[in-house]
């Protein structure tokens, strides 16, 4: 049996060489033939899509998660010296853009599934009554209960790092997609965020340098630039892969759900109905003779991020965070991909079981 991987790029390797692909509509043929690979009109036509199989509204792409998160706090109002209520058990791609802000994170700690605590956010909210937003993960998939979020958030703004799910059924008031290699849905590189409906069209302004697209004045010349923006639109290459690329990550998304059931099944581990397992979380007694266990049966497994506040780059105050202390000495990655097979998910299941810890 070979390496079962524990990531994969989303984009099947063959899809413009299938018959079925050659048959029909390829968006990404027709932008290399057109001379226009900015962003242009295949840019509209895939907001138009990802909005209509998310059933959300408004949003914007963009050039990755990153740069969506960075226009959230844009839109909020972050700047220096303001705090955000955040996780620190994420990538740390979810609290970059905080920190080039000079923003203050306020670290948060988090529960045994590694979703950001809604009584630790309650607390730090009462501490620092001037936070300006709060930042949540949707670890492995998962939804954190945005009920008691929006309580203990006590009226800010909350901004959810979708990176790890794909779809519309989200809870912040901004939410943040991922669409690079490896997850669900790829662009090859880039992301989307939605916005308050009030937000839209200065979300809109603010991912290409303030400039108005739509506008009949010349955006070269012409228009006169009222706030400045950023240079995070996406261009008509990366909407194309994606706007074919959208007809496989609903299936993709599905395979993944089906595969963590089985896991789960097989591993008595109760099944999360809503989280979209993009891997299948575990919590493990010993996690680095697990890994090399696990390398040894041809199985890739792995600690997925470590906490942000042990770099150098991300030494801010951050009291006791007993969650993400265990959490992150536990937490650990295995496979549940849609390109796996069922012999594969056997493979994976029995050796977990073997391992006993």
């Amino acid at each position: 049996m070979s390496q079962i991987r524990l990531f994969k790029v989303a984009m099947a390797p063959n899809l413009y060489n299938s018959p079925s692909a050659t048959a029909s509509y390829n968006p990404l043929a027709e932008v290399l033939a057109s001379g226009y690979i900015g962003q242009g009109p295949m840019v509209d036509k895939f907001e138009e899509a990802l909005a209509s199989t998310f059933g959300t509204s408004p949003l914007v792409t963009v050039n990755s998660c990153t740069s969506a998160l960075d226009l959230a706090l844009e839109l909020i109002g972050v700047g220096p010296g303001d705090k955000v209520l955040t996780t620190p058990q994420t990538c740390t791609a979810t609290n970059s853009p905080i920190v080039k802000r000079h923003a203050i994170p306020v670290w948060c700690d988090v529960g045994v599934t590694g979703v950001i605590d809604a009584r630790s956010i309650a607390r730090n909210r009462e501490k620092h009554p001037d936070a300006k937003a709060v930042m949540v993960v949707d670890w492995a998939g998962q939804l954190p209960n945005f009920r008691e979020l929006r309580k203990a958030a006590n009226g800010i703004p909350i901004i959810e790092d979708a990176a790890h799910r794909f779809g519309g059924d989200c809870g912040g008031d901004y939410v943040a997609w991922s669409f690079q290699a490896i997850k669900f849905l790829t662009t090859g590189d880039g992301g989307a965020l939605l916005t308050p409906f009030n937000q839209y069209q200065r979300a809109k302004l603010l991912r290409w340098y303030g400039l108005d697209r739509e506008s009949s004045e010349s955006f070269r010349c012409a228009q006169n630039i009222q706030e400045v923006g950023f240079k995070y639109h996406m261009n008509d290459i990366a909407a194309s892969i994606g706007l074919t690329n959208l007809r496989l990550a609903q299936e993709n998304l599905r395979r993944h759900r089906e595969n963590a059931a089985y896991l789960s099944e097989r591993l008595g581990i109760g099944f999360n109905p809503t989280s979209h397992y993009w891997f299948f979380p575990l919590t493990v007694s010993n996690r680095d003779s697990f890994i090399a266990y696990m390398a040894e049966k041809g199985i890739d497994a792995s600690q997925v991020h470590a906490r942000n506040d042990k770099h150098a780059g991300f030494q801010y105050p951050n009291g006791e965070l007993p969650g993400v202390d265990w959490f992150d000495a536990h937490q650990v990655a295995i496979p549940c991909g849609w390109w796996l097979t069922k012999d594969e998910l056997d493979a994976v299941a029995d050796a977990v079981l073997a391992w006993g810890g």
